[in-house]
């Protein structure tokens, strides 16, 4: 009985691996040569926070940091710097999980959002106060504000296509542990 749990708990943290490795891939794909006008949102920072805001236990930290810490070095930004802020933010929505089981999907949205603004206002100030190169702020807005408008989408994907949705409230697992 405990194997079927402790089974259930890594398939989910392994699928949770994978879609955001998938994730990766996808963004080092070279799909045009030209400049755009508009910044793509960060679907990898919706669905980390998708994931821990539904289910915190199939997304640990080590997952979210080694991963986060990947991209940083892959994507040239300070090694580091990304990945701890979204391992606050993170650990936050963690902390307010059972709370955030009982938000209309709105507030989840909005509580996510704040988050979203918070962390990349605190990336850019950071940057800002060491000196190091920024993207423009207006595509750092755009990226803020897209990422924020795709996270009910992410929610729908997430929850049909892999079947993380929120515990009922009082919900336990087979070993009676509260979710």
């Amino acid at each position: 009985m405990v194997e079927g749990v402790n089974a259930h708990i890594w398939s989910g943290r392994a699928v949770f691996f994978a879609v955001l490795c998938v994730t990766i891939f996808v963004q080092l794909v070279p799909f045009g040569h030209e400049p755009t006008i508009w910044a793509a949102p960060d679907v990898m920072l919706a669905i980390t926070l998708a994931w821990v805001a539904r289910r915190p236990d199939l997304a640990p930290f080590y997952i979210i940091v080694g991963l986060f810490l990947l991209t940083d070095l892959l994507f040239q930004r300070p090694p580091g710097l990304w990945a701890l802020l979204v391992l606050l933010l993170t650990e936050f929505l963690r902390t307010r999980a059972s709370a955030i089981r009982n938000m209309p999907l709105m507030l989840e949205w909005g509580t996510v959002a704040v988050g979203i603004v918070s962390i990349i206002v605190a990336n850019r100030i950071i940057l800002a106060i060491v000196m190091s190169p920024q993207a423009p702020l207006g595509l750092t807005l755009i990226q803020m504000l897209t990422t924020i408008a795709i996270y009910p989408v992410v929610l729908a994907v997430v929850h049909f296509a892999f079947g993380i949705s929120r515990p009922a409230p009082g919900a336990v697992d087979r070993l009676g542990r509260k979710l």
